[in-house]
């Protein structure tokens, strides 16, 4: 982990060199990108939101102490780059990371960076009541705490060697805020070190960030300003970028099916299909009655139809897994052949007639019917699956409901635990087992919507954690998805494929493949008009 001059040094002429192949020697400066946003974020606060919706429009403010080199498609310990630090080192057996920061950065009112600014995120992060809520602090149940050792040092002190904690600090979910902001100031008038500024943030209307003038890397960004406009209704988004109204959809908004009508109608548009790092799945408060009985809960895993999920809502190019990314653009998912004989991923009608015996065992037939409500989301790609889990419930005697949600509220809910059974859509910020396990899975982590809570499993997390030999984590990581998906701990579905598109005057774009959360600093896109 530790970075010699040779390869720092050719880092830095690699990020000097970002755009400059073909059409990037004729880069403009100026002018204002617009792109369409989905829905109102809850907040501006990267630290406390789990949604793509804040990511997408916010990332641009800060900066991380290590980033994925936003123009790598595929994000990796290999495509790291420096950011806010310089260089850095693992010491006492890789029980420290030490990061060397960069002199000479401002904060956007003006006030100098330094290491202490670090220390103090990760302060926020460890300790609970800093945050209004935090959904990342299972990532770092092995880090002990932060210290700034200097204006220009800080060291990382971990309980154990983590191997893959490099990946998770380069991700757009951790940004450095500033010491002397306010945790709660961060929500609508963040501070960041990053290429842009927040200029205007309105709800149900738009989010508009322009040009940090002081930022410190020379010449970045290219443009002068972003202009984020939402748009709630997804047919209105692809109507007006059809029509030239905006540079860009929202980079994680076209399906299938819409990138064909984009193709026929604007066949200008340049686009990008990849795997989301998404995935559709199923969760279920085990605490409500009647589904704290695991014959209930079993017995829905059962009634799933994947194939028809993935033939609805993808065309048939979405992909069956467990909870890690699938390959070939997840790095540790289950292959298919590793998936035959878990339950619901065989023969559907043979898994139905086993979850209605269950529903009978449990008190539930076709002359008692279990009354329910599904939660979901009010955007599209929440509310079609959700449509689909309604059809495929009734086949084991249970009738629901649909409860449509406001992002604003809908994450709240979840959090508290206030809701029953939920359609969700669970993104991993990083296609790493210590982001999907410990956060999804791991007992009280905030983004463990449902609560299930195996210590045993929890112990084979932090083994998995600090193997270094990849073949073995490997192994070790594929046995705990499949323990995962045989206690039901949360059912997934499908893991989807999902395109962003825009205009031909928009240069410099990369969409990565394997995460939708962590490319979006936009210092080196610009534009051909």
């Amino acid at each position: 982990m530790k970075i010699t001059k040779t390869r720092f040094a050719s880092i830095c002429i690699a990020a000097s060199l970002v755009g400059w192949a073909g059409p990037g020697w004729a880069q403009k400066s100026g002018g204002t990108l617009r792109i369409q946003h989905m829905d109102t974020p809850p907040s501006a606060s990267i630290h406390e939101e789990s949604t793509v919706s804040v990511a997408v429009p916010f990332m641009a403010i800060y900066n991380n102490l290590v980033i994925f080199d936003q123009n790598a498609p595929k994000n990796s310990l290999d495509t790291i780059v420096p950011d806010l630090a310089t260089s850095w080192e693992t010491k006492d057996g890789g029980r420290k990371l030490v990061f060397k920061t960069r002199d000479g950065v401002k904060w956007h009112d003006g006030k100098p960076f330094s290491a202490a600014d670090v220390a103090c995120t990760f302060d926020l992060i460890l300790t609970p009541e800093k945050l209004r809520r935090n959904p990342r602090s299972a990532w770092y149940g092995n880090l002990e705490k932060v210290t700034a050792d200097s204006p220009s040092e800080v060291t990382f002190h971990l309980k154990q060697p983590q191997p893959s904690l490099l990946a998770l600090l380069a991700s757009g979910y951790t940004p450095i805020y500033p010491c002397h902001v306010p945790a709660a100031d961060m929500r609508r008038k963040p501070v960041g070190t990053g290429p842009f500024k927040l200029a205007d943030f309105k709800m149900n209307e738009g989010i508009k960030l322009v040009k940090n003038q002081d930022y410190w890397k020379p010449g970045r960004p290219y443009l002068d300003a972003i202009e984020f406009s939402i748009i709630a209704d997804r047919s209105t988004r692809m109507l007006s970028f059809v029509a030239g109204k905006f540079d860009m959809t929202f980079p994680a908004d076209v399906t299938v099916p819409l990138l064909k009508n984009i193709k026929r109608d604007a066949p200008q548009a340049q686009c990008t299909m990849r795997e989301s790092g998404v995935s559709t799945n199923l969760i279920v408060n085990r605490e409500v009655a009647p589904f704290d009985n695991p014959k209930v809960r079993r017995a829905m895993a059962l009634t799933l139809d994947r194939d028809a999920f993935i033939r609805i809502l993808s065309e048939g190019e979405g992909q069956m897994g467990g909870a890690m990314l699938p390959p070939p653009d997840g790095v540790w998912g289950l292959p298919k052949e590793k998936l035959q004989g878990l339950i619901g991923y065989g023969d559907v009608e043979k898994a139905r007639e086993e979850a209605r015996a269950l529903m009978k065992e449990a008190g539930y037939g076709p002359d008692k019917r279990l009354k329910l409500k599904v939660s979901t989301r009010n955007i599209a790609t929440f509310k079609d699956p959700a449509v689909i889990l309604i059809d495929q419930l009734k086949q084991i005697w249970m009738d629901a409901e649909l409860e449509i949600i406001d992002t604003s509220v809908y994450y709240n809910r979840v959090f508290k635990k206030d809701y029953v059974v939920a359609l969700n859509l669970t993104g991993s910020a990083v296609d790493d087992p210590d982001v999907t396990l410990f956060e999804g899975y791991a007992c009280g982590s905030l983004r463990n919507y449902n609560n299930y809570c195996n210590p045993e499993m929890t112990k084979l997390f932090e083994e998995q954690s600090r193997e270094t030999d990849r073949k073995k984590r490997q192994e070790m990581v594929w046995e705990i998805d499949r323990k995962l998906q045989e206690d039901v701990a949360r059912p997934i579905i499908s893991h989807g494929r999902i395109a962003g598109c825009w205009q031909p005057q928009v240069k410099n774009v990369t969409l990565h493949i394997n995460s939708i959360y962590n490319n979006w600093r936009f210092e080196d896109v610009w534009l051909d008009r």
